[in-house]
């Protein structure tokens, strides 16, 4: 029998995508302020568009300072010209009015017009004239750090990155106590510029004078970062903290180095660092999200719920708290959390008003959970608010009021007929009607022959009611519209293989799934399954374990309990159905095979 995720409403527990729910919440780390954009007085006076201007250069604000200006008698020539360049440039003759301001700068080595030629320049999109005027304003006023922030903006701009060391190690010297936030900023200097390992390699060069220095080694550290040299990074950050063992912002990089290759040790990382500083907060935020990534799940809430007694009134904490809870099956904890959010301005409320719905169905409170899904304003959550009506009242025996429901939405022009269409189809496929859930779709088809997701839906259940040329035609029809539609390549290699028939092709379509979507449970587990048709139980184990690891799915553990029993394995069978068991009661496909084997 085909297998599928049900993919028009959100399942009855929450499903463990909150790794990517609480990942999306507005509480931000620190790390943010680190990519400070530092402005350019220069550009003041122009309004550029943002994406044309260079970056800035990593320094802190010069400090006041006389410009070393010549002693030039204003003659009528030079009145003249200045004039002409600002009239030009204000009527929009920007190339006049950059050729006039260089002339001027040239001719009087005054900075002042260097710097206009300059931001005249960048304002008209011109980089390379803008680089000229640059390096003849850094020429003429050399002590000028806005010179070189901004010549060093253009050279990266221009990948001249032969030049822009010294200019750089120039704007380090000229620090003084700032020293420490210029080098932290050093890395927004090269933000685009792509060659990332040529980025790593100025930053080590021009960090080299400052090796006593925590942020040179952070620097060095967040470069590494950026050009995926992990094991670098983390050594580089172990520096940082050798020199500065109490400084969070450190250790969540490492953490975050170490995450890409060994995420236990990056939990660790920010594990034994809490440990040493129980009250760093950031850090113990990022070792929550960490947990939660982990699927460590009552971890994380535990750390969650420590924030929110140093937070007690961040929605997106309480948020947290409250769908850990709820992934942990403690209704109480998750229903009073998410009541917290309602009375707040928070952007994710009609999220919470479909939980508490779902908090509601699990305490069979269903009056409360019509209501909740019924307070769903249209928008993001609101079909699925719409669907888990119907699916409730189904649940309750009013199929046809269900039913009803979702063609009044159609009726209504719904935007998302297509899945209103399959959501009644599933609602007849739950209460046992095949064949008019199979009616249903096939009547659509007609009007609609080449929709994609009607012919996979009907495929899926022309296989239900033995149909199975219909399923292969479809499936090949729909793998003709879209070739990249790794789905339908699974199904079809797997019904084969289901009937231990065209074992050969049915490996080759499940390996083009496969190659489409790598990291897909449900087709892993279709190629273990077809190598275990093949004779390969070996090779089908490894499969198996692989796809159960990423989802604990009952099907799942029926295929690998059912190759573990017959590899004479039969203890590890017996604990793999009786956890799908427990935490899937009533799946008919386990229950099935547990009964075949293990009755």
């Amino acid at each position: 029998m085909l297998r599928k995720q049900r993919f028009y409403a959100p399942p009855h527990r929450p499903d463990p995508d909150i790794p990517d729910m609480i990942a999306r919440s507005r509480f931000q780390t620190p790390f943010a302020a680190l990519a400070a954009t530092l402005l350019l007085s220069a550009c003041a006076q122009a309004p550029a568009q943002r994406d044309a201007d260079p970056a800035p250069a990593p320094t802190a604000k010069p400090a006041a300072r006389a410009e070393p200006l010549p002693k030039q008698e204003l003659t009528g020539q030079i009145l003249y010209q200045s004039l002409l360049a600002e009239i030009a440039g204000q009527r929009g003759n920007l190339g006049l009015s950059v050729s006039a301001y260089l002339d001027l700068a040239r001719s009087t080595r005054d900075p002042r017009y260097a710097r206009r030629a300059a931001e005249m320049a960048l304002h008209g999109r011109d980089v390379q004239t803008a680089l000229q005027a640059a390096r003849l304003w850094a020429e003429i006023d050399p002590e000028s750090a806005l010179a070189r922030q901004m010549l060093a903006g253009l050279l990266v701009s221009a990948n001249r990155l032969d030049e822009l060391p010294q200019h750089v190690a120039k704007l380090l010297a000229q620090e003084g106590d700032n020293l420490g936030d210029g080098l932290m900023r050093l890395n927004r200097l090269f933000a685009r510029y792509p060659d990332k390992q040529a980025v790593l390699a100025i930053i080590e060069q021009l960090t080299v004078p400052y090796v006593g220095l925590a942020e040179a080694h952070y620097a060095r550290a967040q470069a590494a970062l950026h050009a995926g040299a992990w094991q670098r990074g983390v050594v580089e950050a172990d520096k940082a903290l050798g020199l500065r063992p109490d400084w969070d912002t450190a250790a969540m990089l490492k953490a975050q180095l170490q995450r890409a290759e060994a995420p236990e040790a990056s939990l660790e990382t920010l594990r034994r660092h809490l440990a040493a500083h129980p009250q760093a907060r950031e850090v113990r935020l990022q070792y929550a999200r960490g947990l939660v990534g982990a699927r460590k799940f009552p971890q994380a809430r535990a750390e969650f719920q420590r924030l929110l007694g140093d937070y007690p009134d961040n929605p997106d904490v309480i948020y947290a708290v409250a769908v850990l809870s709820m992934q942990l099956s403690d209704w109480d904890t998750a229903e009073a959390n998410f009541s917290k959010l309602l009375g707040r301005d928070f952007t994710e409320a009609d999220t919470v008003r479909l939980y508490l719905g779902q908090i509601a169905e699990e305490r069979k409170q269903f009056d409360v959970a019509l209501r909740r899904y019924a307070e769903v304003a249209p928008g993001e959550q609101y079909l699925a608010a719409q669907l888990r009506i119907a699916q409730l009242l189904a649940r309750q025996g009013q199929l046809d009021a269900g039913r009803r429901h979702l063609q009044a939405l159609r009726a209504a022009g719904q935007a998302d007929r297509i899945q209103l269409l399959l959501a009644e189809s599933q609602l007849l496929r739950d209460a046992g009607q095949t064949r008019k859930a199979y009616a249903l779709l096939t009547e659509s088809l007609a009007a609609q022959p080449e929709q994609p997701e009607l012919l996979y839906e009907a495929a899926l259940l022309a296989e239900k009611i033995g149909q199975h040329d219909v399923l292969e035609a479809n499936l090949r029809k729909l793998i003709a519209l879209k070739p990249d539609h790794a789905h339908a390549y699974n199904a079809l290699g797997y019904s084969f293989a289901e009937r231990n028939q065209r074992l050969a092709e049915a490996e080759q379509l499940i390996t083009k799934a496969l190659q489409l979507s790598p990291d897909d449970p449900f087709i892993i587990d279709s190629m273990g399954w077809v190598l275990f048709r093949k004779g390969d139980s070996a090779g089908a184990v490894l499969h198996l374990q692989r796809a159960y690891s990423i989802r604990p799915d009952p099907e799942i553990a029926a295929h690998l309990g059912e190759v573990l029993w017959l590899l004479g394995r039969q203890d590890e069978a017996r604990r793999t159905w009786q956890e799908a068991a427990k935490a899937n009661p009533g799946n008919e496909v386990l229950a099935e095979v547990i009964k075949r084997y293990a009755p």
